[in-house]
């Protein structure tokens, strides 16, 4: 049986190879474009892992993806955090969307108190801000705008001018001092948030509940980093769950059209090779049999091109576009090999009950 699939499938070559190049185009959707939308969440994730701070301050109502409403909290706010007890070191952090070129998020900081949270900047070239108008850009937005020091930034409507280029992973991608952004988005002595730094991180909850007994801050949304990264998934992403489900959906549909019409086609077209299976002996269960091994041998070869050129396009578009994560996990390399080949399966079911149902006198006597 094994050495006539095979043959069927090489006899019609470019039938085979559409199929397969319909699996693979399956997979490669689900890889790249849920890995994309992991990679993006899970970057974030690290980045804010990479603050070094043992809890957050976050304005009431805030959630996972916060700094769009600008800077509510009074800088005030932390003189009283730094009173408390188990807290070492207050960082207030003024962030900032910008659509200009991307969408990105700009933190303004006070460096000394920023530093106290993860340790000093690793500057890659250049060094600390030298004016009111300088800016610190990590090394792959570096890498990505071809920046050097001395280059110049258009943000904000404002021109700054690049000091030094920092190792990444410490929040944001570009950091200006926490005044020059104040005074450009209108919110001086205001405050994004407040990242705590700790003489244990295990006093965090200690700390949490401490702060939610201050009068006045009963309603701020306070966490552990520990709580807020295990926050940080796509399920609590307006609408990601949802598009990834889509994605998944689209590339099922694409692979369960092309298999039907793939094997639907055959049967219609071996109807006098399965007439004489039948006249031999052949049972309906045997037909089935041959149908579904067919359609998966092609499953198999286009999740195999497709899982290779997904690892291929990926190392592709981290050369040539360093600001993109993709994450192209193991965990979603056999998810994705389910779904084709479950896919694929359900395409060839109709086709298969077909050429079992073929009467052998009739499949002989057609030309």
């Amino acid at each position: 049986m094994n050495k006539m699939i095979v043959a069927n499938l090489v006899h019609r070559p470019v039938r085979s190879a559409i199929s397969i190049v319909a699996i693979a185009l399956e997979v490669t959707l689900i890889l790249l474009i849920v890995g994309l939308s992991l990679g993006m969440v899970n970057d974030s994730r690290q980045r804010q892992a990479g603050m070094g701070a043992d809890v957050l301050v976050m304005p009431p109502g805030s959630t996972v993806i916060y700094g769009v409403s600008g800077a509510p909290l009074s800088i005030k706010v932390g003189d009283v955090l730094g009173k408390l007890p188990h807290v070492t070191a207050v960082a207030p952090v003024v962030m900032q969307f910008s659509t200009t070129g991307t969408l990105e998020i700009i933190y303004g900081i006070n460096p000394t108190s920023f530093e106290q949270l993860g340790g000093p900047f690793n500057y890659l070239a250049g060094g600390p801000f030298q004016g009111p108008y300088d800016v610190l850009v990590d090394d792959l937005l570096a890498k990505s705008q071809r920046l050097k020091v001395g280059s110049k930034i258009e943000m904000l409507n404002t021109s700054f001018r690049v000091s030094g280029i920092v190792e990444h992973g410490r929040g944001a991608r570009k950091f200006l001092l926490m005044k020059t952004l104040q005074d450009l988005i209108g919110a001086q002595g205001k405050a994004s948030a407040f990242y705590l730094k700790l003489d244990d991180a295990e006093n965090a909850k200690a700390v949490v509940d401490e702060i939610k007994n201050v009068p006045g801050m009963q309603k701020y949304n306070v966490r552990s980093m520990r709580e807020y990264l295990s926050l940080m998934t796509p399920s609590n992403y307006p609408g990601m769950r949802s598009f990834i489900n889509v994605v998944i959906g689209i590339s099922v549909v694409i692979g369960f059209i092309v298999i039907f019409q793939a094997m639907y086609t055959a049967v219609m077209e071996r109807t006098r090779e399965i007439g004489i299976l039948k006249s031999m002996g052949a049972s309906k269960l045997y037909i089935v049999n041959v149908i579904l091994r067919e359609t998966v041998v092609l499953a198999i070869a286009g999740i195999i091109v497709g899982i290779l050129v997904s690892l291929a396009a990926r190392q592709g578009l981290l050369h040539k576009l360093p600001l993109l994560r993709i994450e192209v996990s193991q965990g979603w390399m056999l998810r994705a090999t389910i779904i084709a080949i479950v896919g694929a399966v359900a395409g060839a079911l109709y086709p298969a009950y077909k050429a079992a149902q073929k009467d052998p006198i009739d499949a002989l006597a057609y030309e």
